[in-house]
């Protein structure tokens, strides 16, 4: 069975994190995601996260931490590893090259999207551990 490694950015500002809704032309259109993209062959998931989010949002994030990672499937023998990482915007204007629309949530707001199915758990991490990765973020921003 084939697993395709998929980086993930749980980017954060002010207290709250981004959300990409995926346009028409994407698989799932208007369903939300952590935005990302898969690794290329010998890429790590760091610099693959630092180049999708370029690519797709036009600006850059510095990376903070990883969370834990998870496998879905969303056909018979392909299976996508989702790597998120924890990480704050450095610089750019956002634009939108890749999805429709972004909203910046917070803990209690992230429920109400319709989120695709593998990014699910990480929804699901990030509140577990909101508070632990708020204090993450205000210890790097302090470095």
């Amino acid at each position: 069975m084939e697993v395709v490694p998929v980086t993930c950015a749980l980017i954060f500002l002010e207290g709250k994190v981004l959300c990409a809704q995926r346009s028409a032309t994407m698989h799932l259109p208007g369903m939300w995601e952590f935005p990302g993209g898969k690794i290329e062959k010998g890429e790590t998931p760091e610099a693959c996260l630092i180049r999708e989010i370029s690519e797709e949002l036009a600006i850059s994030i510095s990376l903070v931490s990883s969370l834990r990672s998870y496998d879905y499937s969303y056909s018979a023998g392909k299976i996508i590893r989702l790597i998120p990482f924890v990480g704050i915007w450095d610089s750019g204007d956002i634009s939108l090259l890749e999805h429709q629309k972004i909203d910046w949530l917070g803990k209690d707001e992230l429920k109400k999207l319709k989120w695709a199915p593998a990014d699910m758990p990480i929804v699901e991490d990030l509140i577990t551990n909101w508070n632990n990765i708020q204090r993450q973020l205000v210890d790097y921003l302090r470095e």
